[in-house]
Parts: structure tokens; C-alpha cells; sequence
């Protein structure tokens, strides 16, 4: 029954297992990520701002001293942890997600290079 462009049964199966696994792997990786802690800083070291993997915001450190340096000092700081932060996040889900991808042999997972 395989002329009919059909896969053969060895095939399917494998299909099945390797969707099962990226499953199952694509879960704990989520759990991970959940738990991580991923810390971005400002410029001047004065505001730290940590995040989970996932990017949901964990906990803010400002430094007393800045908060003499005026409020758009303030806002600067803050922002720049803020977004050092997230792309720390992002870059670590990005390479995780690679790796889950190679240890899967599916290169190209991520819609790069493929």
C-alpha cells in the first residue's frame, strides 16, 4: 500500500516516537525554564532586575544611592536592567531550545539555517 505516496509503517512509527519525545522533552524544558533565574543589570550596576526563563519578571534590586541621581536617571537604569534581562532570557530559551532541537536531529527547528 506504500505507492500511493503513503509512508510505511516503519515510518509512521518513528514519527510517532519522535513527536512523543519532543513532547515530552519540549515539557521538562518548559519546567526548567520556569525555575531558572536570570539576573540583568544596568550600566552602572545600580538596578538589577531578575527573571524567570520564560521572562516573567521575579524581583527588582535599585540601589539607594540612584534614587538621589533623580527620577529619569532612575528610569534609565531600570530600563537598561529591564532589558538586559530579557535578552539574558531570551539568549538561554534560544539555546536551550537548539539544544532540544540537535539532541532531536532536527536541525532547522527554529526556522534558521534550514
Amino acid at each position: 500500500m506504500a505507492g500511493f505516496g503513503l509512508p510505511n509503517i516503519g515510518q509512521l512509527t518513528e514519527a510517532f516516537r519522535k513527536a512523543q519525545q519532543i513532547q515530552q522533552d519540549a515539557a521538562k524544558l518548559q519546567e526548567e525554564l520556569d525555575v531558572m533565574v536570570i539576573e540583568g543589570r544596568s550600566e552602572d550596576d545600580k538596578v538589577r532586575i531578575s527573571v524567570s526563563g520564560n521572562q516573567t519578571p521575579l524581583q527588582v534590586e535599585v540601589d539607594p544611592s540612584l534614587l538621589a541621581e533623580g527620577k529619569d536617571r532612575v528610569e534609565q537604569a531600570v530600563l537598561q536592567a529591564m532589558q538586559a534581562a530579557h535578552q539574558a532570557s531570551v539568549d538561554t530559551m534560544k539555546s536551550r531550545m537548539e539544544t532540544l532541537a540537535g539532541d532531536l536531529n532536527m536541525p532547522g527547528l527554529l526556522g534558521e539555517g534550514s
